[in-house]
């Protein structure tokens, strides 16, 4: 197993289309086209799926170019939504910044104590997220306006120093600008660097020694990924001659139950139960427990699988995908820095 793979933490992973797999049951509330597909999304709707990653840090990458954000949590996808952003001459700033402030029933100091319902403050001066009107390009003036219930359930998952990256093609890499179903950036929304093609397996519990494991197979790449906080630990080639045949995107939770049978993952250990929860197409059918089958469908090198294995809690959640993972990093200007700021007497 090879040994430190930080360069690893650079992986920027791919196709935007991907997206979609991750989170491909919208609200009915606005709904998203038939087939998912994110590009087709009107303004106001959004895509939502906090099940896929049930804890961990929330990063949240905004595309100015392309009117929409992208919700990561341990990061996983787990949703996607159209925004209005700053109209000209009140456009809204780029870079890196963290949730400051949080208020449900917010109205501006500054534009006709306008309402800002799930305000979440990104700078004192007065750039925020909050629920409002999405004519289809941008028209704030300044803020990120999201539809209303997405704003709503963004709000109740994200906390204050959580990470917001702010992002457009001339002022940040591509791979922020276009992200996918793993996060481009990490938990502090610093850029990750592209690996080497085709690394060998590793795992490096160094890189994020606490903090809740989620795990992603794509089976174009035949590879498989584990992140832990986020941040990701481990990746390892794996081979899939057994693997039924599986379309679209399904989302596998584990359970607390165990039965006497030894774990394919490790035979001096007992075997996991999975649920299969089918988010696009008829991927779940005949195939509950991926890593748990009796025999294992899917080959993994011994040691890669044993410490996956140590790692599996209830609740663990592995996404399996057809589509590709990765994609190259492309060259872009660097991200601007955090933001600091210090709050003026009177908060817009």
């Amino acid at each position: 197993m090879a040994g430190n793979r930080k360069g690893w933490r650079g992986r920027v992973l791919a196709m935007l289309g991907g997206l979609a797999l991750a989170m491909a049951v919208p609200l009915a509330a606005q709904p998203a086209s038939a087939d998912g597909d994110p590009l087709a999304l009107r303004p106001g709707q959004y895509l939502w799926h906090p099940e896929i990653s049930p804890a961990g840090p929330i990063v949240l990458v905004v595309s100015l170019d392309e009117q929409r954000a992208y919700a990561y949590r341990n990061g996983i996808a787990i949703g996607m939504t159209t925004i209005s952003s700053g109209k000209p001459r009140h456009e809204t700033p780029t870079g890196v910044f963290t949730i400051l402030q949080k208020n449900k029933d917010h109205r501006s100091n500054l534009y006709n104590n306008a309402p800002m319902p799930y305000m979440q403050r990104l700078t004192w001066d007065g750039i925020a997220l909050h629920g409002g009107s999405l004519p289809g390009y941008p028209a704030s003036h300044g803020c990120v306006r999201l539809p209303q219930a997405f704003a709503q359930k963004l709000f109740a998952e994200t906390r204050r120093g959580d990470t917001v990256v702010v992002a457009d093609a001339k002022s940040s890499p591509m791979t922020l600008v276009y992200p996918a179903v793993l996060a481009p950036v990490s938990a502090r929304g610093a850029p990750l660097a592209p690996l080497p093609e085709a690394p060998e397996p590793y795992w490096d519990d160094s890189l994020s020694p606490q903090g809740q494991v989620g795990i992603l197979v794509s089976l174009h790449d035949r590879r498989i990924y584990v992140l832990r906080d986020g941040v990701p630990i481990a990746e390892s080639p794996i081979g899939l001659d057994g693997l039924p045949a599986l379309d679209g995107t399904t989302l596998f939770v584990m359970g607390q139950e165990m039965d006497d049978r030894p774990s394919p993952l490790d035979p001096q250990r007992r075997r996991h139960r999975w649920t299969a929860y089918p988010l696009l197409g008829e991927s779940g059918v005949g195939m509950p427990d991926l890593l748990e089958q009796p025999t294992l469908p899917v080959q993994l090198p011994a040691d890669f699988a044993r410490r996956l294995y140590d790692v599996l809690v209830p609740g663990t959640t592995l996404l399996v995908t057809r589509l590709p993972a990765v994609r190259p990093a492309e060259a872009g200007a660097d991200l601007q820095p955090l933001l600091e700021s210090e709050p003026p007497a009177a908060v817009p």
